[in-house]
């Protein structure tokens, strides 16, 4: 299934007003560890899976890559990137993950974040993107933790009080499709376990070199008190692997 909430006008609206969508990156909480799985990004030629307003196809040109190609499944994501953009090394196109066919080893690093949670079949993803990195590329991609997606309702147990008491975590072996809630809308995403994430990435011929599964940082802690629960469960997990 490919699902594209996006273009839908009130959910794209809601999403516009988010944090991240209007100061990008350095609003995106995950985002100094995912930077730090990425390789050196110089002359290289740059894939971003789900690139949304092209947030990392920007950086990865301020990193002074060769040139970026950005997919999205979304018109409106597009149009937001490209008016964003002043760069003929940066090309955007429409194409959902799942579509994805691009020449062999035409890339040599593979980004995503925050999208393969909505994609029911990883390992076709995977198998893709090994076939079209070139041999000992990287691919960083970061997705909601299996802990945060086991549960469809994604929130914590409440006490009498309101209070945030723990997070549930609860048929974590039963993998597939959970109908979540995401700004007010029904959204699909896929649960995975940890085993299976990396179990897929070995079988498509990938190596994992590094797991994050980032906190908010002493910054983000300082500034935003009521972050200090993001420290009681993961709610990202990203992954680094190289092409064998």
């Amino acid at each position: 299934m490919r699902e594209n909430k996006y273009d839908n006008h009130d959910f794209f609206t809601k999403y516009s007003a988010m944090a991240r969508s209007v100061d990008g990156l350095k609003a995106a909480g995950e985002w100094p560890a995912f930077r730090a799985l990425l390789p050196d990004l110089n002359g290289k030629k740059v894939l971003d899976l789900g690139c949304g307003f092209g947030w990392h196809c920007r950086y990865a040109r301020e990193q002074h890559a060769r040139s970026v190609v950005g997919a999205d499944i979304s018109e409106n994501m597009l149009e937001r990137a490209r008016a964003a953009t002043d760069d003929e090394a940066i090309e955007y196109l429409r194409l959902a993950i799942e579509d994805i066919r691009f020449a062999e080893a035409e890339f040599d690093v593979v980004i995503s974040s925050l999208a393969f949670h909505y994609i029911e079949r990883f390992d076709q993803v995977c198998k893709e993107v090994h076939r079209c990195l070139t041999p000992g590329g990287t691919f960083v991609f970061s997705v909601e933790h299996p802990i945060f997606t086991a549960l469809a309702a994604q929130d914590w147990h409440y006490g009498p009080q309101g209070e945030r008491q723990h997070w549930p975590v609860d048929h974590y072996q039963d993998e597939g499709p959970r109908l979540a809630r995401f700004l007010d809308t029904d959204v699909v995403k896929y649960h995975r376990t940890l085993a299976t994430h990396l179990n897929i990435l070995t079988e498509s011929g990938f190596s994992i070199r590094n797991i994050s599964e980032p906190g908010p940082t002493e910054e983000m802690l300082a500034a935003i008190p009521e972050m200090k629960d993001e420290t009681r469960r993961p709610m990202f997990l990203l992954v680094s692997a190289i092409r064998d």
